[in-house]
């Protein structure tokens, strides 16, 4: 297939289109590369699948402009914003693109407070624009990356995609949820297959440095204190990058379909008549913030300081996902240890930042 994965600088968007290339297929890849955390990560995940910076030093890579990889001719990259209308359409109408995978959004549940008209612009506008270019060139494939956060003040564990999910707590959230509202509307309009992603706390190399893992062990090589929120008693579905990967690729493989059992009066609320799927994606197993990092201090040989801190606004207590629907449906099945996860994760951190 020709596949356009937007958010290729970024941490699982760069991972996929590593494994959609080595596979065979042919990808495009798309980032805006925004400075929200060190470009130094975004490029260096750039750089590893062969998209190298030619212009002078110091000048950053041109904007909308095709990067051909110089370690696989299948993988192109484009340096471009989602609420760029114009050019996005031009680049579906140019590409022809058999399946889209929009990975790309203003990340970050507590950014949200601080810088709301981002998510406007990249979550909102960039999806419709996204959905727009889909609708207008044949793109009949669509997967996109919906959030864990969606279910806010729900607190029956585990998430079920069969829960109700009308009280965020995060603008981030909010256009999450907005995302797959408006997946829906294009599915049921237009016939286009629409998947959903909730994603749970990925982790694992190349990761953002905005995470919990990523500031973690920063702090404990830097000899600083961490601050644990909610004193630590916090609950995440933490979940290996290359099985959220695994996942991904299975969704994109299979669109969704339309559910010939839903009616209006009782039908499940993450199908429906209409070729759309929601898919909880996460490990089904919760682990306590303490052990995970127990699994850091083990690594590293060393105690890291903490500070109990109470919950953060916009933050929720516990998130454990239920992926029945991802397992029966196409056979998804996360098997990275923690332990095993997070010493991979250190490993890279040490040679990436040249640490000794």
């Amino acid at each position: 297939m020709k596949i356009l994965v937007t958010g290729t600088a970024g941490f699982i968007g760069s991972h996929l289109a590593q494994k959609l290339i080595e596979r065979g297929d042919e990808v495009v890849g798309l980032d805006s590369i925004n400075d929200y955390y060190d470009i130094r990560v975004k490029y260096g995940r750039l750089e590893r699948d062969g998209i190298i910076n030619t212009l002078e030093e110091g000048a950053d890579i041109a904007y909308n402009e095709l990067i051909t990889s110089t370690t696989n001719a299948n993988y192109k990259f484009v340096k471009l914003n989602l609420e760029d209308k114009a050019n996005m359409m031009k680049l579906f109408e140019d590409e022809k693109f058999d399946a889209v995978c929009n990975l790309a959004a203003q990340a970050g549940v507590r950014y949200s407070l601080i810088n709301p008209n981002a998510y406007i612009d990249s979550n909102i506008v960039g999806f419709i624009n996204i959905l727009e270019a889909c609708r207008h060139n044949g793109v009949k494939n669509l997967s996109y990356a919906s959030s864990s956060s969606v279910y806010g003040l729900n607190e029956a564990l585990p998430f079920s995609t069969e829960h109700n999910v009308d009280h965020p707590i995060s603008l981030y959230a909010a256009s999450k949820k907005a995302n797959e509202l408006m997946a829906h509307t294009y599915s049921h309009l237009y016939d286009i297959s629409t998947t959903g992603l909730r994603f749970f706390t990925v982790y694992g190399p190349w990761g953002r440095p905005d995470m919990a893992l990523f500031l973690f062990v920063k702090a404990a090589l830097e000899g600083n204190t961490i601050d644990l929120f909610n004193n630590g008693d916090m609950l995440r579905d933490f979940t290996y990058i290359d099985d959220i990967v695994e996942g991904v690729i299975r969704v994109i493989d299979n669109p969704a379909q339309k559910d010939a059992l839903w009616n209006g009066t009782e039908g499940r609320v993450s199908t429906s008549s209409a070729p759309y799927k929601v898919y909880n994606i996460g490990n089904n197993n919760p682990v306590k913030l303490m052990d995970f990092i127990t699994a850091i201090e083990n690594k590293l040989g060393k105690t890291i300081d903490k500070n109990m801190m109470p919950i953060q606004a916009g933050d929720v207590p516990a998130t454990y996902a239920d992926v029945t629907d991802l397992v029966e449906d196409l056979n998804y099945k996360p098997d990275t240890p923690i332990q095993e996860g997070v010493d991979r994760f250190v490993d890279w951190y040490l040679e990436f930042f040249k640490v000794k």
